[in-house]
């Protein structure tokens, strides 16, 4: 049964003001996410997200009713399918995603669905009776008898990650007390402050994000200082190319200005500097003659004694 006008109008009225109340808003998917889960899920994000769930034709209704006065919400729509949820939030954008994810059961394979990740059975004992071989058989399963009970030789891959599972394999899990996936709330795309972006994003290192901005820099400082365009980032490379010009009129000529006098006195006498330099590195002379290790000497084994080579 369908929801009633009211229903709608209610709930059409709750994701207008929490958009508006909100910057940030994760897209979520519920595939096989049972009501206790949602429930746990709920309370881990009290008090720092609040969840919206709700049909994608009301959700998009809802959203294509506020475009005319916030047409930034029309980036949510290519995400509004599946079965999706909303998460609200102020806070941390890698700490509600940490909490949305943590929680996942672990859940047997079922025939017909997709898999998330391969799936691989282990080698080892199982436990059955050997009636069963031609099922293992019947699956490419190298097995043998050991004791009495089927033993798998080798570990096998039974099901690829992104492909259905099938009955056989569904079955043979089971059998063996495999639950293989792990069901939960995913994050599918993040919305904050105008802009949609993929929930990997969270994952870069900062220290990746402040070297390509200083690469982005650095590359800007380059284009500026060839085509002679000054920017903030090109003004300190300009301002240093400028005095070393002034250091080199001023030693060619006979002006001179406070920084250049140091440059023009150390050209006019260099001996002056390497005397001053000298007193200093005798100084160290004896802590390094000290530091250093003394040769050692040749062990009575290594000499000769007199003899020749074919004595």
């Amino acid at each position: 049964m369908g929801a009633s006008r009211a229903d709608k109008e209610l709930y059409f009225q709750k994701l207008k003001e929490l958009l508006n109340k909100y910057s940030t808003i994760f897209i979520v998917n519920v595939d096989n996410v049972g009501s206790h889960q949602m429930h746990q899920i709920r309370v881990a994000l009290r008090g720092k997200g609040i969840v919206l769930m709700g049909k994608n034709t009301m959700v998009r209704r809802a959203l294509r009713s506020i475009l005319a006065d916030h047409p930034q919400f029309e980036r949510l729509l290519p995400y509004v399918k599946g079965n999706i949820g909303f998460v609200f939030t102020h806070e941390d954008l890698k700490e509600i995603r940490d909490i949305i994810v943590a929680n996942k059961v672990a859940a047997p394979a079922r025939a017909g669905a997709f898999a998330p990740m391969d799936v691989s059975v282990p080698a080892g004992n199982t436990g059955m009776e050997p009636g069963k071989t031609s099922f293992f058989q019947a699956l490419g399963i190298p097995t043998k008898i050991a004791r009495g009970t089927i033993e798998i030789v080798s570990d096998v891959k039974v099901v690829t990650a992104g492909t259905r599972v099938g009955p056989s394999e569904a079955t043979l899990l089971n059998m063996l007390n495999i639950s293989p996936f792990t069901y939960g709330m995913t994050v599918v795309q993040i919305y904050d402050a105008g802009t949609t972006f993929s929930p990997e994003v969270l994952d870069v290192d900062e220290k990746e994000i402040i070297d390509r901005f200083l690469s982005g820099v650095k590359a800007i400082a380059a284009i500026s200082l060839a085509l002679h365009y000054p920017t903030v980032v090109s003004v300190v490379h300009s301002l240093v190319n400028a005095y070393k010009n002034l250091i080199s009129v001023a030693i060619s000529t006979d002006y001179t200005f406070e920084g250049a006098d140091k440059v023009k006195e150390y050209l006019a006498n260099p001996e002056a500097f390497a005397v001053t330099a000298a007193p200093a590195a005798a100084e160290d002379a004896p802590a390094a003659a000290a530091a250093a290790p003394e040769p050692e000497k040749e062990e009575e084994s290594d000499e000769d004694m007199g003899f020749g080579l074919f004595d």
